[in-house]
C-alpha cells in the first residue's frame, strides 16, 4: 500500500533480523522494503521473508546497505557497533529515519549516533521491550526514594552463551537509571565486578553482576540491599519477539517526528 511505512531491516539473517522481519510482516502500517547482510554470507540474493521463516515477501537481502537505506523511510538495527555506526551515517544522508537496538557502543560510536539525529529521527535503547522502559522508569524513581546512604544498588542480568558485551546494554541502562536517580554520574559510582579482598563496599557505588550462559533471552534485576530488607526489581524476557516488536512500534512513532534522540521512554509516552 501507498501509505505503509517503508521499513528497511539490517542484518536481515540474524535472530533478531528474522524477528523483526515477521513483526513487521505482522503489523498494520508498515511494510518490509528491504534488507541488507554482509557482503559474502549465503543469505544475499535470498528472500527476506523466506529467511525469515515466514512466507515470501518479494524482497531480496542484499549487500549495499546504501542503496537500501536511500529506498525505505525507516531502518531497524539489531547488528554490531561498527556496522550500526556506518548505518546511521547512511541513514542521515539518506534522510531516514533509525530504530537502533545494538548494545556495546563506545563513547566515540555514541557521538557518532547523536550527530546522525541531529539529521533524523532515532530511537536507540538497550532494550525495546515495554517492560524493561518501565523497570528503567522504576528504577530511577526507587533511587530517588531509597538513599545510599541506606540502601546499596546492585544489577544483576543473564544472557544467553553467545552474548558478547557484558554488562548487557540494558544492565548499563538500569545503572544510569539509578544512578540518575540519586543524581550522579554512573562513572563515579560505577563498580564492574567483585574478585579478591575487596575491603568493605562503600555508599554510593552501584555494582554489576554479569551471568552467561544456555539460551537465556534476558534477565536483569536491580536490587536495593538496606539493612533488615531488600527491594528488588525484576524484568525476565521469555522470548525476542517483545524486542522485534518493540522496534516496530518505534519505527512507526518516528513517522512526521523532527531530527533528534529519542529512546522508548519517549515512544511510550513516558517523556516528552
Amino acid at each position: 500500500m501507498a501509505n505503509e511505512l517503508k521499513v528497511g531491516v539490517v542484518g536481515g539473517s540474524g535472530r533478531m533480523g528474522q524477528m523483526v522481519v515477521a513483526q513487521v510482516t505482522e503489523t498494520d502500517g508498515c511494510a518490509v522494503f528491504g534488507g541488507v547482510d554482509m557482503p559474502g554470507q549465503d543469505v544475499v540474493g535470498k528472500d527476506i521473508g523466506v529467511v525469515a521463516g515466514i512466507e515470501p515477501l518479494g524482497v531480496s537481502i542484499g549487500q549495499d546497505a546504501a542503496a537500501m537505506i536511500a529506498g525505505v523511510d525507516v531502518v531497524i538495527d539489531f547488528t554490531v557497533p561498527e556496522a550500526t555506526v556506518e548505518h546511521s551515517r547512511l541513514a542521515a544522508q539518506a534522510g531516514a529515519a533509525m530504530v537502533i537496538g545494538t548494545t556495546g557502543l563506545n563513547k566515540e560510536q555514541a557521538g557518532v549516533i547523536e550527530a546522525a539525529a541531529r539529521h533524523v529521527p532515532i530511537v536507540w535503547a538497550p532494550n525495546m521491550s515495554v517492560g524493561v522502559t518501565l523497570l528503567l522508569a522504576l528504577t530511577e524513581q526507587v533511587a530517588s526514594i531509597l538513599g545510599p546512604n541506606e540502601y546499596d544498588i546492585d544489577v544483576v542480568e543473564m544472557h544467553h552463551k553467545h552474548k558478547i558485551d557484558a554488562p548487557s546494554g540494558t544492565a548499563l541502562g538500569l545503572g544510569h537509571a539509578a544512578a540518575a536517580g540519586r543524581g550522579v554520574e554512573l562513572d563515579s559510582v560505577y563498580k564492574a565486578a567483585r574478585d579478591g579482598i575487596t575491603g568493605a563496599r562503600p555508599d554510593g557505588e552501584i555494582g554489576f553482576a554479569v551471568l552467561r550462559g544456555g539460551d537465556v533471552v534476558g534477565e536483569h534485576s536491580v536490587i536495593y540491599a538496606g539493612d533488615g530488607e531488600r527491594v528488588v526489581l525484576t524484568h525476565k524476557a521469555g522470548s525476542r519477539k517483545v524486542f522485534a516488536a518493540g522496534a516496530v512500534r518505534a519505527a512507526l512513532w518516528t513517522q512526521g517526528r523532527k531530527a533528534g534522540l529519542y529512546n522508548m521512554r519517549h515512544v511510550l509516552g513516558f517523556e516528552d
